[in-house]
Order: structure tokens, then sequence, then C-alpha cells
């Protein structure tokens, strides 16, 4: 493995350190060559306790669908080992999560050193003192056990390693808006109850061979509250900074092609949607930092910048943590003040470049006598510069309006979504009887196209609508939900209920029901009805003659000549198409 001079001196310069055997793990021992079992996790968490009675607390969260506990170690020295503790005292809380892609592994190692490191205080000294460390060394534990040799094919070791989706198949990084995976609600009760300032999400990226070691992204930096993207490019910066001077190569955004396996084509950044870890905690005003290491380093090299990468955020939140709380307590503040304004659901890249050297190696695109295609070769012994183009000018893209008040969720789909709201920690009530009208002044989405995915996407047939809300008064029913956007959570209430948002829990397919036909009239009825609607209404008949002589493809269509008249009959299903949740700008 060809890496700079500098970089090797750097990391010669700060040896793995060497822990009693019951506090060191299989890495270490096998010089970062292999990784553990998560019964070496359950046994270390039990043993940190052990070591450190007064600053670590070993704690189950979940039980995974193979029946693995999910653990996780409360390490501090402010003596708050509970989250009600961390709370009455505001002392900030960093959630550092190894293993949601479980091949991915470098961050159960890193972990686990940075953590010794740091009560050792040999690293990040004092941090411990201003925060509490949650530490998940691995997420995805079921997907962790199915271990093996070349799980990961494009990855420099460690020689086994997990998978990267769950027992269940689910891929947890796409999990965190919809929340179907027992793992992910277990992390989600675990976020909600301690509320972590930072969420720092450890992976190893996909993609070509270069120079470059890591990418660190951060968001909000383009994304949710504007204010409080100053926090989160301020805990970038430093990170970035931090692990520079340490001889990584950081990039800031992630390193994957704009066009696949070109190097020429250069970099596009983007922001997550709300299933991805980044994309979803700038919803809840708290910052995520997502780690992604370089898969063709090899695994000492690693598992050493994720550590450094760790114990800098530990270093940052040590020293800005309560300035940053206080930010982000702020942004609760602005959110719940969201109701009738503007939002972005998505955000794109703009077309605006920049040419940037990138520290890659000589390579040739050749045909393929394997596949056929133009393939990419690199030659590792040949390092090169690329001057490539990034498009790095981040703007809304979707956006929408939220209402001014709330959502209406009728009582029929009421359990369903109530769940998911309790999940993400989403603040609603029940209406009772006193509060349900028999017509209210709403607003509805009727679709005037339904497309459904051609194909399952994480268990799911994906739907997208055309259509716009519009004022139609609706009955209000016991038992329906009001979902207020006046809460610090407004960007997630609206992410998951407006119909144009990427991972709303209509765009997951949870109210495909609403867009399936289920009556109708035979053929032959629709011919008596046709002929009886339009004896009784000349204008109708009239209309239908227009429609037949200006729409040839409409006059070739049985189906649609007798649709024309199903949809005006007062047998018609008006709830057909029709979205079953309501915006108010009244609260009910």
């Amino acid at each position: 493995m060809i890496r700079s001079a500098l970089l090797l001196a750097l990391l010669s310069a700060i040896p793995f350190s060497h822990a009693a055997p019951d506090l060191s793990t299989v890495a270490e021992r096998s010089q970062f060559q292999k990784t553990g079992r998560y019964d070496e996790v359950i046994a270390l968490c039990s043993a940190f306790q052990k070591a450190y009675p007064k600053q670590v607390r070993c704690i189950e969260f979940g039980r995974t669908p193979e029946g693995r506990p999910m653990q996780a170690l409360v390490v501090t020295r402010t003596g708050a080992l509970t989250a009600q503790a961390a709370a009455a005292r505001a002392i900030p809380v960093v959630l550092v999560q190894g293993g949601i892609h479980a091949g991915e592994i470098d961050g159960k190692d890193a972990g686990f050193l940075a953590l010794r490191e740091v009560l050792e205080n040999r690293a990040a000294p004092g941090a411990l003192d201003k925060q509490v460390l949650l530490f998940v060394p691995v997420f995805n534990v079921d997907g962790h056990e199915r271990f093996k040799q070349w799980n990961r094919p494009n990855q420099r070791g460690p020689v086994e390693m997990g998978w990267r989706t769950t027992g269940q198949n689910f891929n947890l990084n796409r999990d965190y808006a919809k929340a179907d995976s027992i793992e992910m609600q277990s992390m989600l009760a675990l976020v909600n109850a301690w509320d972590p300032l930072v969420y720092v999400d450890l992976h190893v990226t996909n993609g070509a061979k270069f120079e470059h070691d890591i990418s660190i992204q951060v968001e909000p930096v383009h994304s949710a509250d504007v204010e409080f993207r100053k926090t989160g490019l301020a805990l970038r910066s430093g990170v970035l900074a931090d692990i520079a001077k340490q001889g990584s190569l950081p990039q800031p955004f992630y390193m994957s092609f704009a066009e696949q396996d070109n190097p020429a084509s250069g970099f596009a950044d983007g922001v997550s949607d709300p299933r991805f870890s980044t994309g979803y905690f700038p919803l809840r005003n708290r910052i995520a930092v997502l780690v992604e290491t370089h898969a063709w380093k090899d695994y000492p090299t690693r598992v050493r910048i994720t550590r450094n990468s760790v114990v800098s955020v530990l270093e940052q939140v040590a020293q800005h943590g309560k300035a940053w709380q206080t930010a982000a307590r702020d942004a609760d503040t602005r959110a719940a003040r969201l109701g009738g304004t503007e939002l972005p659901l998505t955000y794109k890249a703009t077309d605006k470049v920049r040419m940037i050297d990138f520290r890659g190696y000589a390579y040739a695109r050749t045909q393929s006598d394997v596949s056929g295609a133009l393939m990419t070769r690199y030659d590792e012994t040949k390092p090169q510069i690329w001057t490539v183009p990034l498009r790095d000018e981040i703007r809304p893209d979707v956006l929408t309006t939220a209402p001014k008040a709330g959502y209406i969720v009728p009582a029929a789909h009421a359990a369903m979504v109530a769940r998911k709201l309790g999940q993400h920690g989403i603040a609603y009530r029940t209406l009772d009887a006193a509060q349900a009208k028999t017509k209210a002044d709403v607003e509805t989405f009727r679709a005037e196209k339904v497309t459904f995915a051609p194909g399952s996407l994480e268990s799911h047939h994906r739907v997208t609508l055309q259509g716009a809300w519009k004022a139609e008064p609706r009955a209000l029913e016991k038992g329906a939900l009001f979902v207020p956007v006046a809460q610090a959570k407004a960007r997630l209430v609206v992410a998951l209920f407006e119909p144009a948002a990427p991972d709303s829990l209509l765009q997951w397919g949870m109210f495909n029901t609403a867009f399936e036909r289920k009556e109708y009239m035979e053929d032959y009825v629709a011919e008596e009805v046709a002929r009886e609607m339009m004896a009784a209404d000349p204008a109708l008949a009239a209309a239908f003659k227009a429609k037949v002589d200006s729409d040839p493809a409409f006059a070739k269509n049985p189906d649609a000549r007798l649709e024309f008249f199903a949809k005006r009959h007062t047998s018609y299903d008006e709830r057909l198409n029709l979205y079953p949740v309501l915006r108010t700008a009244v609260a009910p």
C-alpha cells in the first residue's frame, strides 16, 4: 500500500497504545489485521464499567430480531450517567455510532481505542469533564455476526467482517425517517432519551482509488436552520483541521465521482435525504457527522484515522459544546415558529463549478474484455494530481410552504401514524368528540397522477404524486390526530407529511391503499348509466361529444369513455386518490 511519507511519519509518531488484556481488542492484539466478534463487545462493555465504575456505565438499549443485546457505553467524568441527570444539568451529549454497516467496522475498534485513551487522559484530556459520550460499538448487531471473509471485496481489511444489512436485510442508513427496523426504533428511543447534540456515524466509503483517506461531512452546513449552520460549519472546520495536522488528507464532501467510474467527471456535493443520518438529525436541530474512511487504505490506517476523528469531535465539543448547545436550543425555538413559511424538502448542487487539485493515481480507461464496458484501472505506484471539477454550491431544490397550524390525520390512520410519531418523539394530540366538526376549513391533496415504483425498496412499494393542496371543507372525526407545526421538530413533521418530501410516510407507501380503486361498475351497467346521465343532462352529453370529436386517443379508448361518466356519477369513490392527511391553518 502506497502512502505519503508524511502520513507514514505521523502515524508512526502516534503509536497504538497497549492496554491491559481485559481492555484491549482482538484488533489491537492482531496488529489490526482482525476484528472481534460481538461477544467481544459484550465483554468489553462490562470490563470498561468494572475498570471505571465512576465514569462508565454499560447499558442495553434494545434487542435485535435475532435476540442479541444492543449495547452502549455511557462515559463521562461529570457523574451524569443517566439521561435524566445529563438533561437536568444541561451537559452536552455526543453519540458515536459504529457498525451501522457492519462490514465497515472501523468505528467499533477505533471507538474502543479512543475510549480507553480518553479515560486514561492520554487523548483529549479533560474532555469527559464537559460532556457525556454515548458509544454504540455496533448498531447493526445481527449483520455484524454474518461474519466471513470478502463480505467487502472492495475494502482492504480486516480479514473477516460482518455484513452491510441487518438480519431482516434492512439497510439501517436508509431507515432513520421511516424507522421500520427494530434496531432503528431502539436507536431512536436512545436518541429521544439522551437528545445528543452531536451524532457521529462511522463508515468506510466505497469508490475509486486515490490518496485521500477520509471525508468528514457535517450537517447542518448546507441545510436546515440557517443560523445553526454556523455551528455545523465550525465543528466540521475544527475536525478537518485536527486530523489534517495528524497527517490525513481529508475532504468535506463524499468522494464519489459525478459519473460512475470516471475520475475526470469530478465530484458533486449534496445534502442527504432524511433516511440518512446526516439528513435526519438537522431536522431535529442537532448536528450529524458522517465519517467515511477510504476503503482502499489498510485497516490499521483506517482505524487510526477514525480514532483521530472521534477524539477531535470530543475535543471540539469540550471546547464549544455549551455554546453549541445554546445554538441548538435557539434553533428549536425558531423551528416552533415555522408555520406558514417556505421550507426546503430537498437540496442539490447548482451547475456552478470550481476546479480542484485532487490527489489520485495514474489511471487508464480501456474497454474490458470481461464486461465489455469502459473500465478504469489505477496504478497505485504512481501518485498523480487530478485537476477535476467540483460542484459544491448547494441550494434548495423542492420547496413547500408549511401549514400555519399543522396536519390532521383521520382516525382510520391514527394508530399507524401515532406509532411513527412516537418513535421520533414528535408531539401530537388526539381529537375528542368536542373537537370533532361536521365540516372544517382545511386543505386536501388530491392526486392528479399516481406513480408507483416498479419494484420494492427497503420492503416498501414507493409512490409519488402529482397534485397540489387546495382548500376543501372536510369532516373531522373523534380519534383523529392533530400534529402541530409549532414544536422544535417542525422540520421533521413537514418532512414526514408533505407529499413531495422524499422520505414522507406517503412516499414510503404507508398510505398506498388510498390510491387503489376498490369499487367500480361493470361495463354493461356503465353503458346504461351513461345513457341515463346524458338523457338527464344535455350539457353533459354535449361535453362528451366534444371530447370524442377533439381527442382521438379518448375516442378510441372504451375504458376512458366509460370512465368519463363514472367519475361524474354519485357512486364514484370521492376518496380515491385523496391523500388521507389534511392541513389546517387553525388548531382544532
